[in-house]
């Protein structure tokens, strides 16, 4: 038990860094082609056309910058919630354009794949938006800029023997590091 309570802030960081991974692959591989992206964009006939351009040119930045602030583990919660609004729209426009025949590439990675939308595009994203649920529902703050600067607690960190909710770290560790610290109270009073 104690053993897996020391895991558990280990993998909460692992689960981040797999969500920040898909978003900044996702939003790099289109950033560096626009042009491509907004004609994958028209395909889907959802937008008005004086809304294809902004959107196309504007999702690629904001992939990278859910990416980032995954990565860095700052505003975990808010941006995994928006990553999820995002991942539902993604989920949305795919399944609308499978039920309508229509017959076009997924444009989810930009040009890294070709994959017309259907069940298996549905799926996959699925599957590659479940880290960012996670992070939505317990964000994972070891190593974060969100337990470094906001204090806030790490939800991958079970309070138990020996562990702050915090940010995992071992109680014992943080009572040695803060006695270090401490001037000598016996040297001091002489």
């Amino acid at each position: 038990m104690a053993r897996s309570s020391h895991l558990l802030p280990i993998l909460g960081l692992v689960i981040r860094i797999a969500a920040a991974a898909v978003w900044l692959v996702a939003g790099a591989a289109k950033v560096g082609e626009l042009q491509h992206f907004h004609a994958q964009v028209d395909q889907y006939r959802l937008l008005p056309s004086a809304f294809e351009a902004p959107f196309a040119y504007t999702l690629p930045l904001l992939e990278l910058a859910v990416g980032f602030y995954l990565l860095v583990g700052l505003l975990t919660r808010i941006v995994a919630l928006l990553g999820c609004f995002l991942m539902v729209l993604f989920l949305v426009a795919q399944a609308q354009a499978w039920a309508r025949g229509l017959s076009l590439d997924c444009g989810c990675f930009g040009s890294l794949t070709h994959e017309r939308v259907g069940a298996e595009t549905i799926f996959r994203d699925l599957a590659l938006g479940l880290p960012t649920l996670v992070m939505a529902l317990w964000p994972a703050r070891l190593f974060s800029l969100d337990g470094r600067l906001l204090g806030l607690p790490n939800r991958f960190a079970r309070p138990g023997p020996g562990l702050d909710s915090k940010d995992g770290v071992s109680l014992s560790k943080r009572h040695r590091a803060s006695r270090s610290r401490e001037p000598d109270r016996t040297r001091a009073q002489e």
